[in-house]
């Protein structure tokens, strides 16, 4: 092998058979040499090198790289940072897909203005803290109030007076982002306190103190998979003791080592970071409290029956404008809690924040299993959604895919997801 090369098994086959379609005669290793990693110098074989040229196998490496096709290479996407990174970065996707279910449940509706309520309360919430010098829980309890106000405003259109929600959420997104931009000004507000960014920020600290290695993380990790199996053979019993029927006990069993499987393999991939990040704990906090509203109260009933049939609903005695009213005040409270997150892993506060938001939570809930015409949809299947929303923006982040692409393969994936579920309502009539 030549002085100042780089041995082939480093690079992608892709990479390898461009060189030698280029250049059949020259030798690999040689091409990209050894300032293959950094960039540095020049690299001269028989006219071909210099930095572009390393530039180019360095972009080509890459690019395999990120699809998982580097010899004896881990996929990118499942490196313990990016794990870490997929909660981090998309935390506002789980918290306002979360919201959002409840408004589709009503029969299909959604919400066009999270994105630019994200951005308004953020900007109320940094111009407390940074510019006033309010106290942390101060400004947090007054973004909080922020969405909730916004969110009943728009709810009490939408229940009350039976304007269309498309029609006062359209005009919610276009209000709130201008406002937000008369507030700031155009600028950005930066940076946050510290004890603010500690509450969303921070992680866990590991009790047992494991080195290289988050054991706290794992246990948390075992001890939900034993709970999750707990409380599914527990449920299984209780409907059998009320009569009701069951499905085989093996799909349960399935079930439950698939998700327990996949619980702790997550955990073990933050615990080779830095541990459980504090955005898990308040995303799961939100999905634990919002999983119960829905199956388990009178208020999570009603929004499904509404969706179901508006007109029945209201013969049964339900009050479907004070559910109306409820589903898109509580949008308003999570598009702040959202905010928050937000405002907290940027460290700022800006006119642009929450672009597009209300896109990723729509697709979100339809991609779960959300139905377009409303009544049918759970939480955990708009936490798969969230999540596969997730991996598309993290995967064709890593893989440099231009800002606009994506948004071409998210519109694609969106309308797949509904012409499913319209298709599935049709054949099932």
């Amino acid at each position: 092998m030549e002085q100042g090369s780089l041995p082939e098994r480093y690079l992608s086959r892709s990479v390898i058979k461009h060189i030698r379609r280029l250049n059949p005669k020259l030798s690999v290793s040689a091409a990209v040499g050894n300032d293959y990693a950094n960039l540095h110098g020049n690299v001269s074989a028989d006219g071909i090198g210099d930095t572009p040229w390393i530039a180019w196998v360095k972009a080509m490496n890459n690019f395999a790289c990120s699809g998982g096709q580097i010899e004896g290479a881990r996929l990118t996407m499942l490196l313990p940072q990016n794990v870490n990174n997929l909660i981090s970065q998309n935390s506002y996707v789980f918290i306002l897909a979360t919201g959002m279910l409840l408004c589709i449940l009503t029969g299909g509706n959604i919400d066009l203005s999270v994105g630019s309520v994200v951005c308004f309360a953020g900007a109320v919430g940094a111009t407390f803290m940074v510019n006033k010098g309010m106290s942390v829980g101060v400004s947090i309890l007054i973004m909080l109030v922020t969405g909730l106000a916004i969110g009943a405003w728009q709810g009490f259109w939408i229940a009350y007076r039976r304007i269309p929600p498309f029609i006062v959420t359209l005009a919610g997104m276009l209000i709130f982002r201008g406002l937000s931009n008369i507030i700031l000004n155009g600028f950005t507000i930066a940076p946050m306190p510290d004890a603010y960014l500690a509450l969303f920020n921070n992680y866990i600290v590991d009790v047992f103190h494991g080195n290289g290695i988050n054991i706290t993380c794992i246990l948390a990790g075992i001890i939900i998979a034993a709970v999750f199996v707990l409380m599914t053979f527990k449920g299984r019993m209780s409907k059998i003791k009320k009569g009701y029927k069951v499905g085989p006990a093996v799909n349960d069993i399935v079930k439950c080592a698939v998700i327990s499987i996949v619980i702790i393999a997550f955990m073990w991939r933050l615990a080779q970071y830095k541990g459980i990040p504090m955005i898990l704990i308040w995303v799961a906090l939100i999905v634990l409290i919002y999983g119960y509203l829905t199956s388990k109260t009178t208020v999570g009933r009603h929004l499904y029956a509404i969706g179901g049939n508006e007109k029945a609903a209201q013969l049964s005695g339900i009050n479907t404008n004070k559910v109306y009213f409820i589903a898109y005040a509580n949008m308003g409270l999570l598009a702040a809690v959202a905010a928050m997150a937000v405002i907290a892993r940027l460290n700022s506060a800006n006119p642009t924040a929450g672009d597009g938001y209300e896109m990723d939570a729509i697709g979100s809930c339809f991609i779960g299993g959300a139905s377009a015409y409303g009544g049918s949809g759970t939480i955990p299947g708009v936490i798969i959604g969230a999540t596969l929303m997730g991996v598309i923006n993290l995967g064709m982040s890593i893989m440099g895919v231009d800002a606009n692409w994506q948004k071409v393969v998210k519109g694609i994936v969106l309308l797949a997801a509904v012409i499913f579920d319209v298709e599935s309502k049709k054949r099932s009539k």
